[in-house]
């Protein structure tokens, strides 16, 4: 396998990836926040939440990488 392919590869999945783990985390807004009033206390990630919020910075690091690679690797 050339290496072009397998960052085209890694670039495609980690992209897949990072957009499903951003899409299941649930740090949803009510209405009234987007008028400039929450009511939602902060609090700190937890469990599955926490696991979630690193894999989608990996994922994400992983994705700008793999580009970052491509933009370098002489495509044949």
């Amino acid at each position: 396998m050339q290496i072009g392919t397998f960052l085209q590869a890694t670039t495609l999945i980690s992209a897949i990836l990072t957009i499903l783990l951003i899409l299941l985390q649930q740090r949803g807004a009510s209405l009234g926040a987007g008028f400039g009033s929450s009511g939602e206390l902060y609090t700190t990630r937890r469990g599955l939440e926490k696991s979630l919020f690193v894999a989608t910075v990996i994922f994400a690091i992983i994705f700008v990488a793999s580009i970052l690679a491509l933009l370098l690797v002489p495509m044949e």
